[in-house]
């Protein structure tokens, strides 16, 4: 189940500074059957924002656990560019932490493989973010990673979001091993999918 976990935290619209403040609750679905719950909450002003985030996964085969996760966050953005990070995560009892902090003009991450300086302005696999949807490298908080990516329109369709069918704007995220479907109606989250391992599909949606 190593591929499912890597692919977790990988886990267009008006500015998020005024409209993306609140929550997110997410139902977690492996080919349409229930294995958890994601909820992320931003808060803030103006500019400022602070992001949290917690998922628990729970995969079971014949009533046994086959594959447990637990992640959590506190993000910290300024001007659409991340100032602080730190997360842990928790699979199958393997557990990682990843911390970052803005220093002289750069973003310090400090994750499993050592300690990275990187320029410009950073984002993470911020979903919630509108602007994401412009970006050309982004962090994954789970390993620290700077991942390179390519974001492209995949069109119109229609979604359900919280029990009704809404219209949304599908995007693809494309990066090395990532092939990440993003969904956004009137500009906000509201769906995620993306393949797992053994053929699966993992999809998030908005409750």
């Amino acid at each position: 189940m190593r591929p499912l976990a890597a692919l977790l935290l990988l886990l267009a619209g008006t500015p998020p500074s005024l409209a993306a403040t609140g929550d997110w609750d997410f139902r977690v679905l492996l080919d349409g059957r229930e294995i958890g719950r994601h909820r992320f909450t931003l808060e803030g002003a103006g500019e400022t924002l602070v992001l949290r985030s917690e998922a628990q996964f729970d995969v079971r085969v014949l009533f046994i656990s086959a594959f447990r996760y637990a992640h959590e966050a506190v993000e910290r953005w300024r001007d659409g560019c991340l100032q602080s990070l730190s997360s842990r995560t928790e699979t199958n009892g393997e557990r990682i932490a990843v911390s970052a902090s803005s220093q002289d003009g750069r973003l310090a991450v400090t994750g499993p493989a050592g300690i990275g300086l990187h320029d410009g302005c950073v984002m993470s696999f911020a979903y919630w973010d509108p602007r994401i949807l412009e970006a050309e490298r982004l962090l994954n908080s789970q390993t620290g990673e700077l991942v390179p990516v390519r974001i492209t329109p995949q069109g119109r369709e229609t979604v359900p979001v919280r029990g009704q069918p809404r219209p949304a704007e599908r995007h693809r995220i494309s990066g090395p091993g990532l092939a990440i479907d993003l969904w956004y109606a009137d500009g906000r989250w509201v769906a995620l999918e993306a393949p797992a391992a053994g053929g699966r599909r993992l999809r998030y949606e908005l409750q």
